[in-house]
């Protein structure tokens, strides 16, 4: 159900690929999301993610009657879900969701991973496990709360109810809403590929541990070639054309 696509310039699309079922994931295709996002080609600058038109209804509930009977299964699912989500947190290069319909339950965790997140008119958002009688694992509860604060966090789990593209927007649960998530997001995707990869993978790595030593990171970018195109084309007043 998923499936990774090389655009131009350096911008990977993976489409979530399950319009029958809402893009509702499996046990099984947590694991294999986990392994195409551990192996993105080294030459990705910026990697899309979401659906053609629901982003993810989360996990499988076909699945889940099985679960309530095997302990064992339970912990497989929590784990390949664990794995997928931190999967897509840990990619080296920025990353955008792209949500142009719903995105419930997991799906939201599943978005709160990626970096930058693009609604469309159409989305809608809903943190689900409530109505179900189920949890939300706690590295997803902290991504939310970090997201939009403790308040609006405990709104959206202990209420369960949906909210639109423009809620979102307002709680700072995505940070563009647009009439075309995917357009949209493919114009910034390009943004962000014309800039120094370098730089780019540099500040990613910030971002993910702020609290880590950067230093050395960051003096090298000054020893490297980007800085001298980067430097030409601002005295030029032109684009710098980076590698």
């Amino acid at each position: 159900m998923f499936r990774l696509d090389p655009l131009d310039r350096g911008i990977a699309r993976l489409t979530i690929d399950a319009p029958e079922r809402r893009g509702a994931v499996p046990v099984a295709e947590w694991d294999r999301l986990a392994a195409i996002l551990e192996a993105l080609p080294t030459d990705t600058r910026v990697l899309l993610i979401g659906g053609e038109r629901d982003f993810s209804a989360g996990a499988d509930l076909s699945e889940f009657e099985r679960l309530t009977e095997d302990p064992v299964a339970v912990e497989t699912f929590r784990l390949a879900m664990r794995a997928a989500i931190d999967a897509l947190a840990n990619v080296p290069v920025p990353t955008i969701a792209v949500i142009a319909g719903g995105c419930y339950g997991a799906g939201v965790a599943l978005a709160l991973a990626a970096d930058i997140r693009v609604a469309g008119e159409g989305a809608r958002f809903a943190v689900t496990p409530a109505r179900i009688g189920i949890g939300y694992p706690a590295p997803d509860v902290a991504r939310l709360v970090a997201q939009v604060g403790r308040g609006q966090a405990a709104r959206m789990l202990f209420a369960a109810e949906p909210i639109d593209a423009e809620r979102a927007l307002a709680i700072g649960l995505v940070e563009t809403a647009a009439a075309d998530a995917w357009a949209a997001a493919m114009a910034l995707a390009e943004t962000i590929a014309a800039n120094s990869r370098a730089s780019t993978r540099m500040l990613k790595d910030v971002l993910r541990d702020p609290g880590g030593d950067h230093d050395a990171a960051f003096d090298v970018l000054f020893a490297g070639d980007d800085v001298i195109k980067g430097l030409a084309a601002y005295r030029q007043r032109r684009a710098p054309g980076f590698a």
